[in-house]
């Protein structure tokens, strides 16, 4: 550490004159630079726009061509029973009664609710509170998924 102030000593024109050839290239580069920016500002500008641009086309082109592959898995059933066995503890436990029974099976033959309400003698909002109730007892929210629902709990055929 002592030949540290002896070093600065000795050489300090050198470094001084270092010091000064390094700021006067920066400065050169620096001006350089400049000059180059002010003769090609419009390049510049245009080939930054096109930059942007560039980006953004390619992150729109793979949000909308992204695959929007949604896969559904569905119980398919295959084999049907003979002989149709109505689950009497099913429709015990689930409080369907026989008027909701009928309205369900007929709603499983394809009829509309004004189909089932000429067929049964009643009004259509009869039919729909039937619906209605019959929807909240299997817990679900259309007429296809009360008829899965009922099929696969033997409660119709």
């Amino acid at each position: 550490m002592a030949n540290t102030p002896n070093f600065l000593a000795k050489n300090k024109s050198i470094i001084l004159y270092g010091i000064f050839l390094a700021m006067l290239l920066f400065l050169l580069k620096w001006l350089e630079l400049r000059f180059i920016i002010i003769n090609h500002a419009f390049e510049i500008y245009a080939g930054s726009i096109a930059v942007i641009f560039m980006a953004l086309g390619i992150w729109l082109a793979l949000k909308l061509t992204k695959p929007k592959t949604i896969l559904i898995e569905k119980e398919v059933f295959t084999e049907k029973p003979e002989t149709f066995i109505l689950n009497e503890k099913e429709l015990i436990r689930l409080n369907i009664s026989k008027r909701e029974l009928e309205v369900l099976q007929l709603m499983a033959e394809g009829l509309s609710n004004q189909e089932i309400a000429l067929k049964l003698f009643v009004s259509l909002n009869t039919i729909k509170t039937h619906n209605a109730r019959l929807f909240e007892k299997l817990a679900v929210k259309r007429r296809t998924q009360a008829i899965e629902t009922a099929k696969k709990r033997n409660i119709i055929p």
